[in-house]
């Protein structure tokens, strides 16, 4: 979801607008690419008002390189000529108040774009300067001690403030130069880095992830078990796997803090456990001079929670896993009227296809202190009450890449092991920088597989992406039919639009745009208990496309009956219609819960 990454000034614009010095005289356009993964990227063009009257509109024109081209732009009208691509202002922004800017983003492919040329605005040249992420950090190597890891890299192209140093997901170095020491590491422990450049503009790919080891390995007692997974789970017991740890002659593994197991294999399968209950597991690696220092913990908590299934017609929130305008919550927050909860966002890693998730630290701070502990009893806690939780994988910022067979095993892995972690009962798919329908599918296939029919699987594209079935999140989604449980467009930040009439664009914030576009859907493959309308909760949830709680209500009696329809009124009635989503539960309470306090009740009453 773009919000994700939108500040808004003003409740109906998506046009960041912020005061320029008073010196300023002219108008300008400023082009920045805001991240490149190496198969695409993401490009920002800033329209600045530097003269002392408004600007009627503004039109900015500019060139690709031969071989790249730009599929999607937002906060804008976009066009194409060949190379040559025309971005004007949209509809709901008609001017641009002197002394204020306005931005509009796109995504083009392949990767490691070298920038637009021949930038002009209103017919004369852009000015202003462009800026860039750096480029990709060279290969990484790395010398060990007992108890540090210093790395080595080349350094990035472009312009440098410095470079992060990530394990995972968690920075454990910044350093302005191209060398850095991690220390108070154990003697024999393993470790996987990964290098990312940064400047004012944003955070580079990642460099190649480097292994390496501390020394002391066979002088003493192991080193560090690391790696700990969970490979299976049922309601009464787990399969343990872990990479072996050099010196090591047996492994002690401890659920909740006492020993229950003392193996020689590097697997070992736990049983007597109680369903749906969180578990804490360490491991040390022992030998005969004695035990080595016990492993980071990882949590399980076993399938078999009565939380019931979803309603016939049911309410889907989003819960932010970060800081923005919207009101920060605990997930023990959401209100009862929330039958789905999706977590935004799992993020993704240097490996692709690869999902992590932590609970942010700026949202622990907002909250008072949160932790991931904290987090999982709140998923537990929500089972309790009846309701679903899922992960949701990607937004607006999100990179999570699944374009091979390699990385939709890694996918349907690392999602599962975060099931089995934190207790998520699916998967929302909400990818916004690209799709690969095939390995997709595969990926969700595969992670079925692994969890089972009970498995929730949700996609929430953009209007554009389901206006045909060849649009590869409608492919997607009609691929996976047998095991999809709803697909929640969001019908807003989209401009005008093609309903299943193809007799008129239709504008969104109206019951026409969210009945004829949920037509496509509906007429083209997908079962009405497949489709769901997804809207912002109120102001500042969305640049356009915001409506009141009560024409959602509106365009779903449209569906399900044909009656409250607009001018345009389905080809026939869809009882079974799924029911609504919004982005987001945040935004629903700055709003005074106005959304869910609505919708709900409605669908309650719905056939």
């Amino acid at each position: 979801m773009r919000l994700r990454a939108i500040v808004l000034a003003l409740a109906t614009l998506a046009l960041t607008v912020t005061a320029l010095p008073a010196h300023a005289a002219a108008a300008t356009a400023t082009f920045v690419k805001v991240a490149d993964w190496g198969s695409g990227f993401e490009g920002k063009v800033t329209v600045t008002n530097g003269t002392t009257t408004t600007m009627s509109g503004w039109n900015v024109q500019f060139d690709v390189p031969a071989g790249f081209s730009i599929p999607s732009a937002w906060d804008a009208v976009m066009s194409r000529n060949g190379q040559h691509y025309t971005f004007t202002n949209p509809g709901w922004a008609p001017t641009l108040a002197a002394g204020a800017s306005a931005s509009f983003g796109f995504n083009g492919s392949p990767g490691n774009f070298p920038g637009i040329t021949g930038c002009t605005l209103n017919g004369a040249s852009c000015g202003g300067s462009s800026a860039e992420v750096p480029g990709r950090p060279g290969a990484a190597s790395a010398t060990s001690t007992a108890n540090a890891i210093t790395l080595n890299w080349g350094a990035s192209s472009g312009t440098v403030t410095g470079y992060r140093v990530y394990e995972g997901t968690s920075v454990k170095a910044t350093v302005t130069g191209t060398t850095a020491t991690i220390g108070g590491l154990g003697t024999c422990e393993s470790h996987t880095y990964t290098v990312k450049a940064y400047n004012a503009a944003g955070e580079s790919a990642a460099g190649a992830p480097v292994t390496a080891t501390t020394t002391g390995c066979g002088t003493g007692v192991p080193g560090k078990v690391t790696g700990i997974a969970v490979t299976g789970s049922t309601s009464t017991g787990a399969t343990l796997s872990w990479p072996a740890v050099p010196g090591a002659t047996g492994y002690k593994i401890r659920l909740n803090g006492a020993l229950v197991a003392t193996v020689t294999g590097t697997t070992h399968a736990l049983s007597g456990l109680s369903a749906c209950t969180s578990y804490t597991i360490t491991i040390n690696a022992s030998n005969a001079a004695g035990d080595g220092p016990v492993s980071d913990p990882t949590s399980l908590t076993t399938p078999g929670c009565t939380g019931g299934t979803l309603p016939k017609h049911f309410l889907t929130g989003y819960w932010h896993n970060f800081v923005n305008p919207a009101v920060e919550l605990k997930l023990s927050a959401v209100p009862n009227e929330y039958d789905l909860v999706a977590i935004a966002f799992g993020e993704a890693t240097a490996t692709a296809g690869e999902v992590v998730f932590a609970v942010d630290p700026g949202l622990a701070t907002a909250v008072g202190g949160y932790t991931d502990a904290q987090f999982k009893s709140d998923v537990q806690a929500l089972h309790q009450r009846g309701k679903k939780v899922i992960l949701s994988v990607g937004g607006e910022a999100g990179r999570v890449q699944v374009a091979s067979a390699a990385a939709a095993t890694k996918f349907a892995d690392s999602v599962y092991t975060l099931m089995q972690s934190h207790g998520f009962d699916g998967v929302d798919i909400d990818l916004e920088n690209g799709l690969n329908a095939t390995y997709m599918a595969q990926a969700l296939r595969s992670l079925r597989a692994k969890a089972g029919a009970g498995l929730i699987i949700t996609m929430a594209p953009q209007t554009i992406d389901m206006q045909s079935t060849g649009m590869e999140y409608f492919k997607l989604a009609l691929s996976i039919k047998d095991i999809l449980t709803v697909v929640h467009t969001q019908f807003y930040n989209s401009g005008s639009m093609l309903g299943c009439d193809q007799a008129q664009a239709y504008s969104q914030g109206s019951v026409n745009f969210m009945t004829a576009l949920a037509c496509i859907q509906l007429e083209s493959g997908l079962r009405p208990d497949q489709v769901a309308l997804g809207l912002p909760a109120g102001p500042g949830a969305a640049g356009g496309g915001i409506v009141s709680p009560a024409l959602v209500n509106q365009a779903l009696d449209c569906l399900a009956k044909r009656t409250g329809c607009g001018t345009f009124v389905p080809p026939r009635a869809y009882p079974e219609i799924r029911g609504a989503m919004t982005w987001s539960i945040n935004w629903d309470a700055s709003n005074n819960w106005s959304f869910s306090k609505t919708v709900k009740p409605h669908l309650q009453g719905m056939p």
